[in-house]
């Protein structure tokens, strides 16, 4: 991306003249080709949209307007830097057949892991927040902008329909493919939730990456990321905490003795995420939140190793077998969260009094 380029881009922005600018790579996000934009005392971030990944751009953009219009921005604690709109009132920019959208730049910080228990304890309260914030948007309005994302039970289906057309499996991979597919207990219990959860607006991608904080790391500044917003379950956003924050270690390690569930962590995430959404939670959505690590284990699980199966066409890999590592790794910390689900559902009544 040269100058010139990028002066083009901005050239559809009609609210700043942008005549003075600098630009730079920002971030190290794997998805969306990403820029600073110093202009004046001004700064921003560019993206170049990456419709390979995200299908449906324009589903992505009704979500958001949908956001912006039901819900009032005033009354969250922090920022939801939403796409900026252009000159043609439009949230995608395309120019020479690319795809690109302007955001107000946010100061702060991001982190990959928590470094004290607090962050955690932020983190999830800034989700939850979200969540009760978001009650007022009509979620039965809210379009699949990555369909059947979250469904455990389709995700299910298909590893059994890949794994049936295999040949050979090393005994390595049979152990990990019989283990997922013993989870029918899991499958049968997310189904019933079904029949009862309500749809609610859910951010569906809560790492804590995507979360600016402070500098000192004391206050969440920013809720980001928001090209997942869709409908789902709140148990959906918690599970994707546990899954990620509560972990020993990344999804990518391989010192298998050392991942199993940090149960202080998962406190702190349910302390937080609770502290948000316990005016609006119904009995069966608290209900749910402690399904909710292993319910969204157990889809990147299947979701990993049937990548895996299929010769790794969907995640990047480093290695031919690192999906299925990463399989692996998302079954030890399933039978971690199995193992300890009664000390879990003990937190849970300690946390909600219910």
């Amino acid at each position: 991306m040269n100058k010139q380029q990028m002066a083009e881009i901005l050239a559809k922005y009609t609210f700043s003249s942008f005549d003075n600018f600098e630009f730079s790579p920002f971030g190290s996000g794997l998805i969306h080709g990403t820029y600073l934009i110093e202009s004046e005392n001004s700064k921003y971030i560019l993206q170049e949209f990456n419709n390979a990944v995200f299908q449906f751009p324009e589903r992505i953009s009704h979500n958001q307007r949908l956001v912006r219009s039901q819900g009032n921005e005033t009354f969250l604690p922090f920022q939801l830097p939403l796409p900026l709109v252009n000159s043609a009132n439009k949230l995608i920019t395309t120019v020479n057949g690319r795809l690109f959208r302007l955001f107000n730049f946010v100061s702060g910080q991001t982190i990959e892991e928590i470094s004290e228990l607090n962050q955690a304890y932020l983190a999830a309260q800034a989700y939850g927040i979200f969540a009760e914030w978001g009650k007022n948007v009509d979620a039965t309005q809210l379009q699949d902008s990555i369909p059947d994302f979250h469904r455990l039970d389709l995700r299910f289906a298909r590893l059994q329909e890949v794994a049936n057309e295999k040949q050979s499996l090393s005994a390595d991979e049979k152990d990990v493919l019989d283990f997922y597919l013993s989870q029918k207990e899991l499958i049968s219990a997310y189904k019933k939730l079904q029949a009862v959860l309500p749809p609610r607006l859910t951010h569906n991608d809560t790492k804590i990456n995507n979360l600016i904080f402070s500098q000192d790391l004391q206050k969440v500044e920013a809720l980001i990321d928001l090209d997942t917003l869709m409908s789902g379950y709140l148990m959906y956003d918690f599970g994707d905490l546990v899954r990620t924050v509560a972990c020993s270690v990344a999804e990518t390690s391989r010192k298998w003795e050392k991942i199993h569930l940090e149960i202080p962590v998962f406190k702190q995430l349910l302390l937080g995420y609770w502290e948000g959404v316990k005016s609006l939670a119904s009995k069966e959505e608290a209900e749910s939140l402690v399904l909710g690590g292993e319910v969204m284990t157990c889809i990147m699980g299947l979701r990993f190793f049937t990548d895996h199966l299929q010769g790794n066409v969907y995640y990047k890999v480093e290695y031919p077998e690192q999906n299925f590592h990463r399989a692996k790794n998302q079954m030890l910390l399933l039978q971690s969260l199995q193992t300890n689900k009664a000390e879990l559902e003990k937190i849970w009544r300690t946390v909600t009094q219910l």
